[in-house]
């Protein structure tokens, strides 16, 4: 074999063997960062289990994504499984195979507000950015509802991620809620409950793990690869909004999950959910989606 073509394929080779280890220590700091332990900073909420406090927290479980991932009974279901990503969310009611029979109301506030496990590991998955601008208010009536949910028997929670999540969640191009969650923001104050763009605003927390912070969208972080990309929601560039220049309109598309044009938008919506919104939380959402500053699809 002539010199330069055993060099070119020592040279190949060479390249192989980094990338391999490369990947393989992305693989081993993924694993390791899932199993690091957290101390954050917390503030206790009142629990209280009166009817009206319940009926709240039965409507911000039914349209903030809780009854999508966990099932209306709270007893977890299959949320993803496709792309060599399985995802079994656990049953949160104190029946048979509860991930949270033993928590303590901390760990529930821990848990839904910092995207931290009562062992201190970051949850995995769970959107808990959503959640971190909660009130007080709405975080008891939450947690209140839960904490009384009819036990129920339910699966193992499943969370078993590709290589090549770990390989990006290891090198920093994911993050967990945790990191990105600001631990120090004490919580959101309490504000009227009306369709302006202030209670919008407030109610447009819950998209932002799918649409991102500045709600411009663009590719969900370590979801499926044939997963969409999640909608621009400002006016700018590529925008879905233009489609709904009315809360009707908007109204409409989140109650059926079909565009104005009669064409399905992605299942990968969680239209349980948004179907179950009031009037006065949609056209709150919409009027605050249409007074943001233009970006262009994807940057966050």
């Amino acid at each position: 074999m002539k010199t330069w073509i055993k060099s070119v394929a020592a040279a190949i080779a060479a390249v192989v063997l980094l990338m391999l280890a490369v990947l393989a220590l992305g693989v081993a700091l993924g694993e390791r960062k899932m199993a690091r332990s957290l101390t954050v900073p917390a503030s206790p909420v009142t629990l209280r289990f009166d009817a009206a406090h319940i009926e709240h927290g039965r409507y911000l479980f039914a349209t903030r994504g809780c009854a999508d991932c966990h099932g209306a009974n709270g007893a977890g279901k299959e949320v993803v499984n496709g792309g060599g990503t399985l995802v079994v969310s656990p049953n949160i009611t104190r029946g048979p195979g509860s991930a949270t029979a033993g928590y303590a109301m901390m760990d529930w506030v821990r848990t839904l507000r910092h995207g931290v496990k009562p062992d201190g590991t970051p949850v995995m998955v769970m959107p808990s950015e959503d959640y971190n601008r909660l009130t007080d208010e709405d975080t008891s009536a939450l947690i209140s509802y839960a904490q009384q949910l009819p036990p129920v028997p339910g699966r193992q929670a499943v969370i078993s991620l590709p290589w090549i999540y770990k390989v990006q969640y290891g090198f920093g191009m994911i993050q967990d809620a945790a990191q990105k969650i600001d631990h120090a923001l004490p919580p959101a104050a309490p504000h009227a409950v009306a369709a302006s763009v202030a209670h919008g605003a407030y109610v447009a927390n819950s998209c932002i793990s799918c649409h991102g912070a500045r709600l411009s969208g663009g590719k969900i972080p370590g979801s499926p690869p044939d997963w969409p990309h999640a909608a621009n929601l400002t006016p700018g560039k590529g925008s879905a909004m233009e489609r709904y220049p009315t809360a009707a309109a908007f109204k409409a598309m989140l109650r059926s999950g079909r565009r104005p044009d009669g064409s399905a938008v992605s299942p990968v919506m969680p239209f349980a959910s948004l179907a179950e919104m009031n009037d006065v939380d949609i056209d709150a959402l919409h009027a605050y989606l249409k007074s943001l500053p233009p970006r262009a699809a994807g940057q966050n």
